[in-house]
């Protein structure tokens, strides 16, 4: 029985080049395609994959927000995450938001093909570059502090970083702009920094300026 695989990637050339390489297996079809993040949402519910292989850096609202979304409608959705951030933070999150998996584009192509397996069979799988990360990360207490972040919680910060408004922000994940400010002090106050400069230094020690934006 062959694998049913909707690819998500805002760029045609690496959605080509799963094509290319999911093509050669004979135990998985890619059914769909979508290149941002409401493309995928309706070509989930209208393929029903068997697995959703995603990106994270998507136009609109990001991967996370994907996943989350597709997750709330079916909480048996198997979720795959194929990004080149190898932060363990974002890792942390997309499981979190209910991915199965995390591989990073850095790795062999199969990391990418074993995942895809495990994660069909509703097992948990990370490429070995991030496993590695995410046991490091595990000593930081300022990366901890992000990870206790929920995953709205760290779509927002993400955001905010790039130098969004409030209501940029609201309009990009649609929310109203109170949700955006109570989320942001939440946010301040869960990392333990008093004011939006705390908060990019504190963002730049532990490398998360560019979580969601490659």
């Amino acid at each position: 029985m062959s694998i049913r695989i909707l690819l998500v990637d805002d760029h045609a050339i690496v959605r080509a080049g799963y094509r290319v390489l999911l093509g050669k297996q004979l135990d998985m079809t890619v059914v769909a395609e979508a290149a941002d993040s409401a493309e995928a949402y309706q070509a989930y519910k209208s393929h029903q994959p068997d697995v959703t292989i995603t990106d994270l850096s998507l136009p609109g609202s990001s991967g996370l927000d994907l996943l989350a979304r597709i997750k709330q409608r079916n909480h048996q959705a198997k979720l795959l995450v194929f990004s080149m951030h190898q932060n363990p933070t974002l890792a942390q999150q997309a499981i979190r938001a209910g991915a199965l998996g995390y591989v990073t584009k850095s790795s062999q192509p199969e990391a990418l093909l074993h995942a895809i397996q495990e994660v069909y069979a509703g097992r948990h799988c990370l490429s070995a570059d991030i496993a590695h990360a995410l046991a490091i990360a595990q000593l930081g207490n300022e990366q901890q502090a992000l990870q206790d972040l929920t995953v709205r919680e760290f779509e927002i910060l993400s955001l905010l970083l790039t130098g969004k408004s409030p209501e940029k922000i609201a309009g990009t994940l649609n929310i109203s702009p109170k949700t955006v400010n109570n989320s942001h002090y939440l946010i301040k106050r869960k990392l333990g920094v008093a004011n939006d400069i705390e908060l990019m230094r504190l963002a730049i020690r532990v490398d998360a300026l560019d979580l969601l934006n490659g």
